[in-house]
């Protein structure tokens, strides 16, 4: 059995302005293109702004919950479009499980609810991954389901979904049958074994009339990272941190992969550590390996696990040929020990940066100064690279990358780190004073290459500034966006865009009224056109001899729901 494959794929015509960590995979995030229009999820809400003609212009909002459905106890975090319909996925403590909601917005930008689909699962929220994932048509996301082995019918625990009419009641339909529900005979056979988790992975065609969607499932313990490439769908399951696991030893994890192509067959190898996030992770495609740096001792990227992180460190490189029926082990050989971080076990970050692996070890003194490690691949040359900074953030530039984090002086630090020589070095190094990162999601940070090799450009992040108590429940802690320019690997200011906090009026929010995902994007457009989302602010900027300037803003927030059209 394999994951569903619709037949209608076709070539995504939206604007991609969104930081994936693949190029050709779309992740859910808080802003989307259609056409002219952006669109924005935010506190419950869908909301779209003209931005054709040079100008902006807020034209409609819209709950981002089904008709009927009050709202609370929802979180609605993660949005995706598809030529004019945009999909919301989010997660109901009220009514218990994964909810997938569609709209359509017309050519002049106004929305409407179509439908709206109800599947069964536990809380999917990472701190760090997103849930759902657009590859053509294809809407990929994962569930976990904790297993109730004392229920008389263990099949009400498996996947299922049901089209959302407002009746509870209404019965799930499975998606996942046995045939499609693995488990590796080593894991299977062992009495001391996890086995409480049935991890799910989701595939559905988003542009179908009704929505339809198949599921493979994998049975094991609730340690989990999972990556997607363009592919497959990779997870990696552990009990590392079980007590009886620790007194074993040996081989702890294994790896899964499910492909996206009809004709192959899920497999997988059994390993060893764990991963810390999505990032440990990148699909070589042109080797047929899977890369993953690991550490040895995790617990995942569940809610808040991949904040810590414990052990040595070794970047594992898997032939995608040795993936099997489990039951073998990935040989030792292909772990490459690199430097460990030390004995700190608090955010570790890691990217894959072109042909490098980057890495830092972190400490909750989140000022403290740390040492970047840039490993080439495949035997290469190892980098240590001691900064007068913490890491909060490993991205790219180009083909370099470059580490984001706070000193001890209370400032900004960002520092490039040139990947096209032998050895890896810093090339440059800027500082903000009187600053910090006003995001930790990934998607914050933005950097728009103006040459091939992105040694000259423009990155965009949100920073933290002191907002009035009154007003933080409104902006969080990101009150504007800085704009640095890079040319030929060399940083200079180029300016923020920031919110106006003044005369901020009440939203009335009824749903996902704390903002996990954040609500600051930097937004780079046809034409050279800048933006920055700034909660319920959108402020457009020009760059003109390597300076930003504002331009116009919007504010879309809606009125006070008294004061509401019905």
């Amino acid at each position: 059995p394999n994951l569903s494959s619709p037949s209608s794929v076709t070539t995504v015509a939206n604007k991609n302005i969104t930081n994936t960590q693949e190029k050709d995979v779309d992740e859910g995030g808080i802003v989307k293109a259609i056409g002219d229009h952006l669109v924005v999820l935010r506190r419950g809400r869908l909301f779209t702004i003209d931005t054709s003609g040079g100008r902006l212009r807020p034209v409609d909002h819209i709950d981002a919950m089904p008709p009927g459905v009050s709202g609370g106890g929802d979180w609605y975090d993660e949005m995706l479009v598809r030529g004019d319909r945009i999909v919301v996925v989010g997660y109901s403590y009220s009514r218990g499980g994964t909810e997938v909601n569609r709209f359509r917005m017309s050519p002049d930008g106004r929305l409407r609810f179509e439908d709206a689909y109800h599947l069964r699962s536990n809380d999917y929220y990472s701190s760090r991954n997103y849930a759902s994932r657009l590859i053509g048509n294809r809407l990929v996301y994962y569930t976990p389901l904790y297993l109730n082995v004392r229920a008389p019918d263990p099949w009400t625990s498996f996947p299922g979904v049901r089209r959302w009419t407002g009746d509870e009641d209404v019965a799930f339909k499975p998606i996942a049958t046995p045939r499609r529900t693995y488990i590796v005979p080593q894991m299977r056979d062992r009495p001391e074994a996890q086995l409480d988790t049935l991890h799910s992975v989701i595939d559905c065609d988003l542009t179908a009339p009704t929505l339809k969607c198949d599921a493979t499932a994998v049975i094991g313990p609730g340690s989990r990272v999972f990556y997607v490439s363009g592919n497959a769908v990779y997870l990696w399951i552990s009990d590392a941190w079980h007590h009886r696991a620790r007194q074993r030893g040996g081989v702890r994890s294994f790896v899964y992969r499910l492909p996206l192509d009809p004709a192959e067959a899920p497999s997988a190898v059994a390993a060893r550590g764990a991963p810390t996030d999505q990032f440990s992770f990148r699909e070589d495609r042109q080797n047929a390996l899977l890369d993953v740096l690991i550490r040895a001792e995790g617990g995942g990227d569940a809610m808040w696990n991949p904040e810590v992180t414990e052990g040595d460190v070794a970047l594992l490189s898997i032939p995608i040929r040795r993936f099997g029926d489990g039951g073998r082990e990935v040989s030792l050989d292909r772990y490459r020990p690199l430097p460990s971080p030390g004995q700190e076990a608090y955010n570790f970050r890691n990217r894959f940066v072109g042909n490098h692996i980057l890495y830092s070890g972190g400490g909750y003194d989140e000022t403290r100064p740390t040492t970047l490690v840039a490993a080439a691949l495949r035997g290469g040359p190892v980098a240590e690279l001691r900064l007068p900074h913490a890491v909060s953030r490993i991205d790219q530039l180009g083909r370099d990358g470059v580490a984001i984090g706070s000193d001890r002086r209370e400032a900004l630090n960002f520092s490039a780190v040139n990947l096209t020589r032998s050895l890896a070095r810093i090339d440059d190094r800027f500082v903000m004073p009187a600053a910090s990162e006003g995001e930790s999601r990934s998607q914050a940070f933005f950097y728009r290459p103006d040459n091939a090799d992105g040694s000259s450009g423009i990155l965009g992040l949100p920073i933290s500034k002191q907002v009035e108590e009154r007003y933080a429940r409104l902006f969080g802690r990101s009150a504007s966006i800085l704009f640095l320019k890079r040319e030929q690997r060399r940083f200079g200011m180029a300016g923020e865009l920031g919110a106006r906090v003044e005369g901020a009026v009440d939203d009335s929010c009824r749903a996902s009224c704390v903002d996990w995902y954040g609500n600051a994007r930097p937004i780079f457009w046809d034409g050279g056109r800048v933006f920055a989302l700034l909660g319920y602010e959108l402020v457009e900027g020009r760059v003109a001899n390597g300076r930003i300037g504002e331009v116009t803003r919007v504010n879309f927030a809606p009125q006070p729901r008294r004061a509401e059209r019905r």
